[in-house]
């Protein structure tokens, strides 16, 4: 009996070699298959891009007061981070401010009283933001409410405005002297020509009365002292020319005065203000500190909606067009928002990677990409400003649901023409030729050609384990 069993238990485990054999060799390959389906595809790039205002202004002090030894900071009441409003000191160098104000026209020059042009009429409009009303000035001329204006706007914020003369307000007292004395030259003249009048018409003969003499001004009364008529005419003659030119110099005085008047009084140094786009504006770095000596970039502000660049490499280019979606996404604040392209530029910048040396005399340079403009749909909480995100960018799509396969579903024939291989629930193969459309998510749309269909739901071979697919599949 239990020679019987051993026997048994032996025979089960003795294998003949073709049993071996079949029993060592790899198993049966399997297809791998994936079904047909009906849904939207779309491409996507993805890049990185840099949280970017649509001003930035660099502050680079050039002034302080003109008797200061040597331009250094005062006074730095900003930090980074903060908002800046219209009309706030921003720093102070040597006693004098530099002050933020709206407008979108970078300062060029001093404006100075007297002065036209568009700069001025958005300095008048700046000091009418933050109150101080110009008067009648017409728009783009400095004159009188403007000045007025200026000097109120300062003195409010604890300064003297810096008088545009040089001499101050003296060559206005030097013109004004001048008036008086030519009004005082004007009214001599026309007394003396009254008096030589009077003497002329009550003296018939060539002698001249001692009581019309009494009448006349000093200086007629000289002229008239022996006179006859014949003489007397001569002399009115003269005093009226007399008189010509003292009003001609008493116009030419009051001319100079006027000039004087209009070009004297405050004046706003092109180093007391920045004017920037749109307000509160923003802090991004401070350079400086009180006590330092001002030296390139004290403050760098940026103001106006927030706006994202990146670059495209050129197999990108291609596919980003302006006004496609954009999902804007900031790993540090898990924030994420809605955009489109803005633009894209036509030429490649490239981007200086080693500085030229004495060995290299052309620095080597590498190519950055296509810069794109990226414009969010609402804006951008200001803290995401400098900030590195990540750019999704929507470059195609199909309209609407299209018959999709894997991309590894695709095989390319000897001839060129794409298909796909259908596995049917028992097993067997065919191919269908298709037409590939818009790929993307690893799916490309496909549209059968010629009498063979293709269905949602089909399942069509996507590779193998084990080894290739043989035979039509394969072909």
């Amino acid at each position: 009996m239990v020679l019987s069993t051993l026997s048994v238990g032996i025979g089960q485990q003795i294998k003949s070699p073709a049993q071996a054999i079949a029993d060592s060799s790899p198993p049966a390959p399997s297809v791998l298959t994936a079904p047909v389906e009906y849904r939207v595809l779309e491409t996507s790039v993805t890049l990185r891009g840099t949280v970017t205002a649509a001003q930035s202004v660099d502050v680079i002090p050039t002034g302080g007061a003109p008797d200061a030894a040597s331009a250094v900071v005062t006074k730095q009441p900003v930090t980074i981070g903060q908002d800046i409003h219209a009309g706030q000191l921003l720093l102070e160098v040597s006693g004098r401010p530099v002050i933020a104000l709206n407008g979108s026209l970078p300062v060029y020059r001093d404006l100075k009283p007297g002065a036209d042009g568009d700069d001025v009429a958005q300095l008048q409009s700046a000091l009418r933001q933050v109150g101080h009303g110009v008067g009648g000035d017409p728009r783009g001329h400095f004159g009188a409410g403007t000045k007025s204006a200026l000097t109120d706007f300062y003195r409010k914020r604890g300064y003297e405005p810096r008088p545009a003369a040089p001499e101050g307000e003296s060559g206005v007292s030097r013109a004004t002297d001048v008036v008086v004395a030519a009004q005082r030259a004007v009214e001599d003249a026309e007394d003396s020509l009254k008096a030589a009048r009077a003497s002329v018409a009550e003296t018939p003969q060539a002698s001249a009365a001692p009581a019309a003499s009494a009448a006349i001004a000093p200086d007629a009364e000289r002229t008239f002292r022996t006179v006859d008529r014949t003489d007397g005419v001569d002399v009115l003659s003269d005093l009226r020319k007399q008189l010509v030119r003292a009003k001609d110099d008493l116009r030419d005085a009051r001319e100079k005065l006027s000039q004087a008047e209009e070009i004297s009084g405050p004046m706003v140094p092109a180093s007391e203000v920045v004017f920037l786009s749109e307000f509160p504006a923003r802090v991004d770095s401070v350079d400086t500190k009180v006590g330092s000596a001002v030296a390139g970039k004290a403050l760098t502000l940026s103001a106006g909606a927030l706006t994202v660049q990146g670059y495209l490499q050129a197999h990108e280019k291609g596919l980003v067009r302006p006004r496609q979606h954009v999902e804007i996404f900031s790993e540090l604040s898990g924030q994420s928002a809605a955009a489109t392209v803005a633009s894209v530029s036509e030429a490649a910048a490239n981007e200086q990677r080693i500085a030229p040396s004495e060995s290299n005399e052309h620095a080597a340079t590498e190519a950055k990409g296509y810069l794109m403009v990226v414009k969010p749909a609402e804006r951008l909480p200001r803290d995401m400003a400098g900030q590195d995100v990540r750019l999704t960018v929507r470059a195609a799509s199909t309209r609407g649901k299209a018959l999709v396969v894997p991309v590894s579903a695709i095989a390319a024939g000897a001839d060129g023409r794409t298909a796909v291989t259908v596995r049917a629930p028992d097993g067997s193969q065919h191919r269908v030729a298709v037409t590939v459309g818009a790929s993307g998510d690893g799916y490309v749309e496909v549209r059968a050609e010629g009498k063979r269909k293709l269905r949602q739901k089909d399942h069509v071979i996507t590779g193998t384990h084990g080894s290739h697919v043989t035979g039509e599949a394969s072909r």
